[in-house]
């Protein structure tokens, strides 16, 4: 009986630990501060392929695909919502 107290425990922690780590998972996907970073990342990365390959005014030309990402990833949410409801029911 003692071994089967302590097996539950240890299966009630060991769910508690995923849930923590799906939670925290989510919470990173949704926030503002990983959405910046990738607009970041995004607007460097274009700016310095445009200067590498000669295009002129790099930096100014990158801020287009960076407003887009953003915007994307403020819209797939929505998208996602509407997808939810439309086509995945179970």
């Amino acid at each position: 009986m003692e071994n089967r107290i302590k097996f539950l425990e240890n299966e009630v922690s060991e769910i508690k630990k995923r849930n923590f780590r799906v939670e925290s998972d989510k919470a990173w996907e949704i926030s503002i501060f990983r959405r910046v970073l990738l607009v970041i990342f995004t607007y460097l990365a274009i700016g310095i392929y445009l200067w590498a390959v000669n295009i002129e005014n790099p930096w100014l030309n990158a801020i287009v695909p960076a407003c887009a990402f953003m915007l994307s990833t403020l819209t797939l949410p929505m998208f996602k919502r509407v997808w939810m409801r439309r086509f995945y029911k179970k």
